[in-house]
């Protein structure tokens, strides 16, 4: 995610889809030497999911979607195969950041067992106690009889594809289900912020109140924000996946991956979104799936 941090040095952030054209030749764009694994590979957004190796000067290693320009790649790359190639950050290109000059260092093992299904499917979702925008306390006891689904954030966070996104994801489909007569009263959302430092229930109010829109009072009925300290959070992130940690080149930078889970109205896990290709109609239909 210090990828993201370097951007907003430059005054700007994170990838669409653009061909590589002239970008590449530019004197402003950075470079840097990437290694990594292929996780996943989206030939119709033309990007790959990569856990990538520490890059010197930008990020620690992680794993995150890059978009990649070279038309050739689609044909040989798969899930498995292990990648060296250029990074390039050019904040006044399209996309922001991907990859070029990729090489395939070794191809997938075809002995390697497959993945097994995710094994939090079907869990109860951990207890926990966190403090909402109004400051009163909750807890998944307060979630059940409905279908819901948490996400993380941090409200300093300043990347369109990572936070940004999950915000404006959940709050426009709260605004939308508010005038669903027949899901307004089933469904719910939870915001959770691992930031306890900055994000104070107040602050966490304002900021969710900014993506509402014009409402007066903000209506988090269907929505809501909480925070907890790191002991309270920590436990919620590692049981979904979510990793989190404070950058060590800059304090107000916590970098991240992406962890939005669903659950049924007693409270087991039926999804889970590991990135942020998901849209609001996705999640609806994964929510009211668990009503049925």
């Amino acid at each position: 995610m210090r990828i993201y941090l370097f951007l907003l040095s430059l005054a700007f952030f994170l990838p669409a889809c653009q061909p590589a054209a002239n970008v590449s030749n530019r004197s402003e764009a950075k470079r840097y030497p990437f290694k990594g694994k292929v996780i996943s590979v989206d030939k119709a957004k033309k990007t790959a999911t990569i856990d990538h190796e520490d890059i010197p000067g930008l990020m620690s290693g992680m794993t995150m979607a890059f978009p990649i320009h070279e038309d050739w790649v689609w044909n040989e790359l798969t899930p498995g195969a292990e990648i060296q190639a250029e990074l390039v950050v050019d904040n006044k290109a399209k996309d922001p950041f991907y990859l070029e000059k990729v090489g395939i260092v070794s191809a997938p093992n075809p002995n390697q067992p497959k993945p097994t299904p995710d094994d939090r499917i079907g869990k109860q979702v951990p207890d926990f106690t966190l403090i909402n925008q109004d400051g009163k306390r909750i807890s998944p006891k307060d979630f059940r009889g409905k279908a819901w689904a948490i996400t993380f954030i941090y409200a300093k966070c300043p990347l369109p594809d990572y936070c940004v996104r999950m915000s404006t994801n959940f709050s426009d489909l709260a605004n939308q289900l508010k005038n669903d007569a027949a899901f307004k009263d089933k469904i719910r959302l939870l915001s959770i912020s691992f930031d306890p430092e900055n994000d104070t229930p107040a602050k966490l109010k304002a900021y969710g109140a900014g993506y509402l829109g014009n409402q007066n009072p903000p209506d988090f009925s269907i929505w809501q924000l909480a925070v907890g300290s790191d002991a309270e959070v920590r436990p919620i992130a590692n049981f979904f996946g979510l990793d989190y940690r404070t950058d060590e080149n800059n304090k107000a930078v916590i970098n991240h991956n992406l962890r939005t889970a669903v659950m049924s109205p007693d409270g087991r896990v039926t999804k889970i979104f590991s990135g942020n290709e998901w849209t609001t109609a996705e999640l609806l239909n994964e929510l009211k799936a668990t009503l049925h």
